[in-house]
């Protein structure tokens, strides 16, 4: 593999080294992923990865220019939210 293709090759960051990067705490950004407001992740075998591009972009998304700014989108915090609808029925 070339230099170049290191340089623009996706880099990925295990759990820790994530939330290190984001400034959480590993536990944080694992109830993120079990309750489904994290940043977007892989499964490779039984490890979890994260994108650093995705990482960018989920924290983008609570970017704003001051407190009365209402932004774009909203980062949720890690905790349960309402239940989603499944196949047209609420799970059990």
């Amino acid at each position: 593999m070339s230099d170049l293709n290191l340089v623009t090759s996706p880099r990925y960051l295990r759990t820790s080294e994530a939330a290190r990067y984001l400034s959480l705490s590993p536990r944080t950004l694992e109830k993120h992923r079990t309750y489904g407001t994290g940043p977007a992740y892989r499964k490779i075998g039984g490890r979890v990865i994260y994108a650093v591009a995705d990482l960018k972009a989920w924290a983008d998304v609570g970017t704003r220019k001051s407190t009365s700014d209402p932004g774009t989108g909203t980062v949720l915090p890690a905790k349960r939210h309402a239940p989603i609808a499944y196949a047209g029925k609420e799970r059990r």
